[in-house]
């Protein structure tokens, strides 16, 4: 991985040199002076994920009266640092940051910070203790994602496909998935033939670990842990194309795409993250920090040791595993329509979809 901090802007020049107008990608809709401005900094807005989120922080800062503008990364850690500078200069007067690279935003996080604009890590652990960490139990997704996998292959050869190595959520959700399947593999029961990280997230590059691990296994694989629907789509992809579709695969996020997936029996488990209910905590927290409200005065704050030592303030919301046996869950809440989970499933084939 490149060291991107080595391009970073320093934290302090970052702070004290504010744009004058906005850089191109920057999304900013009638903000004045005194209004109430809230900033998001997306690492990837070409994500599906993310655009249930967005929806859901605009409804927030709408309904607290506060005005939401954002910028889209694209992937690139150091034009994420350019974004936040760029979010402040548009008067933002708090920041929801999705961080492309955990490291490296740190010196525009600092700069922030310093500039007394709070900062929410969204999703993604931020290592400073100043900043707000609101995310889903990453540990408990991971556990659920290996639980899902292991309730039907109970043996066999495993594969790990993991997040972006930067991404700390991939070790969080990685050390989750070992809790629950440690007792197995040194028993003997499951041998772990593959374990890559997927560079940015990528579904292409979870598709080429996967059809690298395949290559190098004579195909002997039989179930693999995958640590979101994006990194599954291409993990699924590289096993239709050897006609090894079916073999148990986990991911999280309620993907329409993964949810069709579950009920087509090609991926077993996704683990939905109602992205609602974390983009409305986002855009009322980010309004009450922006308002002077302490970081451990939040409502539903709890203390987290996280893994750079930092004693961080944190919500963690609760995760819900969806399989072909509750695939109803999301239907009934209204996160998918039942045409789209059903959505070429033969009849009789997902009870929901008769």
């Amino acid at each position: 991985m490149k060291n991107y901090l080595k391009l970073a802007v320093p934290a302090m020049a970052l702070a004290s040199t504010i744009f004058g107008s906005a850089m191109p990608g920057l999304s900013i809709h009638g903000a004045k002076a005194d209004d109430l401005v809230v900033g998001v900094s997306w690492s990837n807005f070409q994500e599906e994920r993310w655009k249930t989120d967005e929806a859901a922080i605009k409804a927030a800062l709408s309904a607290a009266g506060a005005k939401y503008i954002s910028a889209d990364a694209q992937s690139d850690p150091t034009k994420q640092l350019n974004d936040v500078q760029s979010l402040i200069a548009g008067g933002a007067k708090a920041l929801i940051v999705l961080a492309q690279d955990a490291k490296a935003i740190e010196p525009a996080i600092t700069a922030a910070l310093n500039e007394g604009i709070p900062v929410i890590g969204y999703d993604r652990l931020i290592e400073n203790p100043g900043a707000y960490y609101l995310t889903f139990d990453n540990k408990e997704v991971g556990r659920m994602q290996a639980q899902g996998v292991y309730a039907v292959q109970p043996k066999g050869n495993f594969v790990f496909i993991k997040g972006c190595q930067c991404d700390p959520n991939a070790d969080f959700l990685h050390e989750g998935q070992l809790e629950v399947l440690k007792a197995a593999i040194d028993k003997g029961d499951i041998k772990v033939v593959g374990e890559q990280y997927t560079d940015a997230w990528k579904p292409e590059n979870a598709q080429k670990n996967m059809e690298q691990i395949l290559t190098q296994n004579d195909n002997k694989v039989d179930a693999v842990v995958a640590s979101n629907d994006g990194t599954a789509g291409g993990v699924v992809a590289a096993l239709t194309a050897q006609g090894l579709q079916g073999i148990p695969v986990s991911g999280q996020d309620g993907d329409h795409a993964a949810l069709n997936r579950v009920a087509l029996g090609t991926q077993t488990v996704s683990v939905w993250k109602d992205a609602r209910e974390l983009g409305k905590a986002a855009g009322e927290i980010a309004v009450q920090l922006a308002k002077g409200t302490k970081l451990a005065d939040i409502p539903g704050t709890v203390q987290f040791k996280s893994p750079g030592g930092n004693t961080m303030n944190t919500t963690f919301l609760k995760p819900v595993a969806i399989t072909k046996d509750n695939l109803n869950t999301v239907i009934d809440a209204g996160w998918i329509k039942k045409e789209e989970v059903c959505q070429g499933v033969p009849a009789g084939k997902v009870a929901v979809c008769n």
